[in-house]
């Protein structure tokens, strides 16, 4: 990393003089047209621009959100990392994206506070454990780190956990993923935004998209899908601070992708539904590994402050409400306590949600549409934040040579309609 800017003598001084601080990125009024607009201010939406200037020097870019960037998913995830999927593609996918969380704070110049601490998904079950040897087979056939362990295993690497056999879920195993970790979330969505503005990337917040603007095209844009153009293209977005022209649409807004994408004529097989999770009290730290129970629905990690993040699957109900519930809380602690009887004092302090887009088979949506010039990065469901990275190298290769990275190819919206689905549940429902 480069050198700090600031001493610490000099960070106090400045606060003591109440001296402003540099903004990080510029603020910026829209300008009349873009060579690309991406919607949505996320991680996704930040590191495809971000790669669009630093690795194929298009840097006339936009990225609008409706409210301030890094407010949607990007802000309200739990911040673990992984790449121990289920299929080859899904598994070839989230490992780049490691590999570039990995080096990302030497990339981009700043401290992301990425804790590579291990993952362990337990398996309650015979049918688990067999879902477990499973998955560590794919994933050695893939080069990566991950084997099922033992109970004593397991408890070595978290001796909090009860591994009792007169539990009501004892544990028989876990697949453990060494190279799993945490990640600082919201210093992801700075360093890319940072980095984004310093080669020109313009970062407009408070700016919302109320139209996708296209040209031609014949019949309906959503029932065409043999071919890219066949639902017209792109001429640019209509936003609550005027019309701004452009060749190419990115919608990279999760949770309401398909409300930008109707908008372009583009219909997507996804449904958006909550996700909550919760935080305690902060503690001496006890659980140095990523826990997660496919059985129980839940997962839990501890941060450098010595809080314990909990969450769950996705509500039932589709819905956009991003309130907490009681019957959320009740169910959390209860399976949280199944696993660790020991935390039964500890105090929750705050819980919150986020919106996930599930799309049938758990995988997501990317690349070109039936609508030139219009691409989609959307369909994350609950695992959007870990490939946040490799989705943004990939869509700016898309848009950059107008054509189908070898990564993302697997994940085109045309499969629903080929029948070539990447079935990801085993991996992704509630494995964080």
């Amino acid at each position: 990393m480069g050198k700090a800017k600031y001493s610490a003598a000099g960070l106090f001084i400045r606060g003591a003089r109440k001296k402003s601080w540099p903004r990080v990125w510029r603020d910026v009024e829209p300008k009349k047209s873009y060579d690309v607009v991406i919607v949505g201010g996320g991680i996704h939406g930040l590191a495809t621009a971000y790669y669009l200037a630093s690795n194929h020097g298009i840097t006339n870019v936009a990225v609008v959100d409706k409210a301030y960037l890094g407010s949607g998913g990007s802000g309200r995830n739990t911040a673990i990392v992984r790449s121990n999927y289920l299929t080859p593609e899904g598994v070839a996918f989230y490992d780049r994206s490691l590999d570039l969380y990995n080096t990302m704070s030497t990339d981009l110049n700043l401290n992301v506070m990425f804790s590579e601490r291990g993952h362990m998904t337990l398996a309650h079950t015979d049918s688990a454990l067999r879902t477990m040897h499973w998955r560590a087979e794919v994933n050695k056939l893939q080069g990566i780190d991950s084997s099922v362990i033992s109970p004593e295993e397991v408890k070595k690497e978290a001796p909090s956990l009860d591994i009792s056999t007169n539990t009501r879920y004892p544990i028989l195993g876990a697949l453990y993923h060494p190279p799993g970790g945490t990640i600082r979330h919201d210093a992801v969505v700075w360093a890319y935004a940072r980095a984004a503005d310093s080669l020109g990337v313009d970062m407009i917040q408070k700016c919302e998209v109320l139209d996708i603007m296209c040209e031609g095209g014949e019949g309906s844009a959503a029932d065409s899908t043999d071919g890219k153009g066949a639902g017209g293209k792109v001429t640019g977005v209509k936003t609550s601070l005027g019309d701004i022209a452009a060749p190419v649409v990115v919608n990279c807004t999760a949770g309401w992708a398909t409300n930008i994408s109707d908008m372009a004529g583009v219909k997507l097989p996804i449904t958006t539904h909550p996700l909550q999770a919760a935080v305690t009290e902060p503690v001496k730290s006890f659980l140095p590994t990523v826990v997660v129970s496919g059985s129980l629905h839940v997962y839990v990690s501890q941060t450098d402050r010595g809080e314990l993040v909990f969450g769950a699957s996705v509500d039932p109900v589709a819905t956009y409400d991003m309130r907490g519930t009681l019957a959320f809380t009740e169910e959390l602690a209860g399976h949280v306590l199944e696993l660790m009887p020991a935390i039964s004092k500890m105090r929750l302090m705050r819980q919150w949600a986020g919106l996930c887009d599930m799309t049938p088979d758990y995988s997501p949506v990317m690349g070109h549409t039936q609508v030139e010039g219009y691409l989609v990065d959307v369909g994350w469901g609950t695992y959007g934040f870990k490939a946040g990275p490799v989705s943004g190298e990939q869509m700016a290769a898309a848009i950059a040579t107008e054509s189908m990275p070898e990564l993302i190819a697997p994940f085109a919206l045309s499969r629903f309609t080929e029948g070539t689905l990447v079935g990801e549940k085993g991996a992704a429902a509630v494995g964080h």
